[in-house]
């Protein structure tokens, strides 16, 4: 295994670091205030976000997984890695700023692989351009959605149309004005295998029957940044046969297709807040005096501040082992790989972000710093693509298939 960064990734590390220092960070105050300003948040596009995808555009940071419509030709999953963990330092802003953000990522990669061509062309080439967002509609409220074969939302063939009812949450991003598409997962054969009754279909945010009926947030977040995560009832949505993707019953194929990349890059988005959340533990306890010395001098803070490189370095270590498995072997080859870095990046940012909250004492537990907002993706992440429980299943029974035979 060659986990060595080449020259081409080297330069676009150095470039995109520069962006992010000089530009992208000292932006989320800009957006803070656009925001706070605003009528409607969640209805608002801040200018700020604009501003920025110029800028990066102009640098030639964009698309960085996937850049070209036509071939694919873009940087490995071991080439994106560490620029995706840079983007991770300020996860309001530059993803989207570099058009790598989620859910947009995962769907473009979706329309990439199964999208027919005039399906690219009329949602993949403007997602590609930053012109508009998307989103991806599969968890239910109404069911344990960490198994797939629970969902119960319908699309049924009506002549040369589809008709599409359910009721979805955690849709992300769906709120915001500019998300013009809604990939859905839903049921197309209630009788069949489990892994053969899904479909995906493509339907226009503004197709009638779309009804958004709130922004949940987390932990009280409203994720105005990323347009909310909105719950949404599609009641007898029509839309042309044409809208499904890829071939019918193929949907738990395609979603874990999706799914699998999209893991990978919030882990590697996650490292980022972990290294920002490490530099403002360590800045701050270098500047606070208590019971007489620095907290930098505190055998307990230093114990903190220790775990926190070693825990950082070993998920980052298995996550770039994970991509290298990818670029290897693929995605199905790397999936318990996928699992493990799903369950081990969560809980350690988690566990160095509580540390640095810690030791900024009441600021820790404000807006003054991101620090809040880092706890709560951390959290919410345990949870998001796959709860840590259902991953630990997967690792495990690879794990006990080695002595089954043996014991029977």
């Amino acid at each position: 295994m060659d986990f060595s960064f080449n020259q081409r990734t080297e330069e676009m590390r150095a470039e995109l670091r520069d962006f992010v220092t000089d530009r992208v960070l000292p932006a989320e105050r800009v957006l803070d205030v656009q925001l706070a300003e605003a009528e409607d948040r969640l209805a608002f596009e801040p200018p700020i976000k604009e501003q920025l995808k110029k800028d990066a555009r102009s640098r030639g940071l964009w698309n960085l997984f996937l850049p070209d419509p036509h071939d694919g030709a873009g940087l490995s999953n071991l080439e994106y890695a560490p620029l995706a963990e840079i983007t991770g330092w300020s996860p309001d802003l530059a993803p989207e700023a570099v058009n790598c953000a989620a859910p947009d990522s995962g769907n473009m990669e979706l329309l990439h692989l199964f999208a027919t061509p005039a399906q690219r062309d009329r949602w993949l080439v403007p997602l590609l351009e930053g012109e508009i967002r998307s989103c991806f509609s599969m968890t239910e409220p109404a069911v344990a959605s960490s198994d797939a074969s629970n969902i119960e939302s319908r699309i049924e063939r009506d002549g040369d149309h589809y008709v599409v009812n359910g009721h979805k949450w955690w849709s992300s991003g769906a709120i915001r004005p500019n998300c013009k598409l809604i990939v859905v997962l839903g049921v197309t054969a209630p009788s069949g295998d489990a892994h053969r009754r899904h479909s995906m279909i493509l339907i226009p945010k503004d197709t009638t029957g779309v009804q958004l009926v709130r922004s949940t947030p987390v932990f009280g977040y409203d994720n105005a940044a990323g347009g909310g995560h909105a719950e949404i009832v599609f009641d007898n949505v029509r839309v042309p046969a044409d809208h499904l993707l890829g071939e019918e019953g193929n949907g738990f194929g395609m979603a874990q297709a999706r799914l699998g990349p999209g893991r990978i890059h919030h882990c590697m988005r996650l490292l980022g807040q972990g290294e920002r959340a490490l530099e403002l533990m360590c800045r701050r306890v270098q500047d606070r005096v208590a019971f007489g010395k620095r907290l930098a001098e505190q055998g307990v803070v230093q114990e903190w501040i220790a775990e926190s490189r070693v825990d950082l370095e070993q998920a980052r270590l298995l996550v770039l082992k994970t991509a290298w498995l990818m670029d290897t072997v693929g995605a199905n080859g790397a999936r318990i790989e996928i699992s493990a870095i799903k369950v081990v990046v969560p809980n350690v940012v988690q566990r160095i972000v509580d540390r640095a909250i810690q030791a900024h004492g009441a600021a820790g537990v404000s807006e003054d710093t991101p620090l809040a907002r880092f706890y709560t993706a951390a959290r919410y992440l345990r949870i998001g693509d796959g709860p840590d429980e259902v991953h630990k299943m997967s690792v495990a029974r690879r794990e006990l298939r080695k002595y089954a035979a043996a014991s029977r």
